[in-house]
This record gives structure tokens, C-alpha cells and sequence, in this order.
């Protein structure tokens, strides 16, 4: 039995050190999908919020057409170089995320004008069945 013992011994080393490696390789694998992920999703923000308020910016200045995506573009270029940089996203993908942009901060500009016109005009028909 001690011969048996003794004989696999050296092996069974072997095997311990394979099995730590490979559960080492498996833990870093698992880390850096995780991580990865993680620098890409705030990439991904950073840019969509620099969009946003570059779109923001380009309503309260009145600006359209080509005028405002090429403002929303520059903004995004200037603010967030690294996650454009990361997420490596095609001239079109930036000019189609800037007019997506653009349309959702005029929609919501639309939306609280008419919010705004309809509080009034209810106040007003309260008023005067108040008189």
C-alpha cells in the first residue's frame, strides 16, 4: 500500500496543480466578463446622457436639421472621447443616436407645453364655474 502511495504521489501533485490553474483560469475568465461588461454599460450611458444633453442644449438654442446633429455630435466628441472610443460606434450609429436624441428632448419639450396649456386652460374653466 505505502508503494502504491509513494508511486502516486508525484502525480497527484500534478493533478492539485492542475486543478488550482485551471480553477484560477476559470476565476479570471469569470472577472473579466464581468468587468468588461461593467466599463462597457457605463461607456454606453456616458455617451447616451453627453447625446441627451447635447440634444438639450441644441432645443433651448433653437437649432435644426443639420445644425443641431452636428452640435449634439461635437458635444459628444468633446465629452465623452473614451467611451466613443471604447464602444467604437460608426459615424452613421453617432448621427442616428444624436437625431434619436434630438427627436426624444422635443418630444418631451412638446409634451410639457401641451401638460402646460392643459393645467391652464383647466384652471381657467374652474375659475370661471367658480364666478
Amino acid at each position: 500500500m505505502q508503494t502504491i502511495i509513494n508511486a502516486a504521489a508525484p502525480h497527484l501533485l500534478e493533478l492539485i496543480g492542475l486543478a488550482i490553474t485551471a480553477i484560477i483560469g476559470w476565476g479570471v475568465r469569470q472577472a473579466s466578463k464581468r468587468w468588461g461588461i461593467e466599463i462597457q454599460a457605463s461607456h454606453r450611458e456616458a455617451l447616451h446622457w453627453a447625446l441627451y444633453t447635447a440634444a438639450q442644449l441644441a432645443i433651448k438654442h433653437e437649432l435644426t436639421g443639420k445644425a443641431a446633429v452636428d452640435l449634439v455630435l461635437e458635444y459628444a466628441r468633446r465629452s465623452v472621447p473614451d467611451a466613443i472610443g471604447n464602444l467604437k460606434p460608426s459615424a452613421e450609429v453617432l448621427t442616428d443616436l444624436a437625431k434619436a436624441k434630438l427627436e426624444q428632448v422635443a418630444a418631451e419639450k412638446v409634451k410639457e407645453a401641451a401638460g402646460g396649456a392643459v393645467d391652464q386652460l383647466a384652471e381657467a374653466l374652474r375659475r370661471a364655474g367658480a364666478s
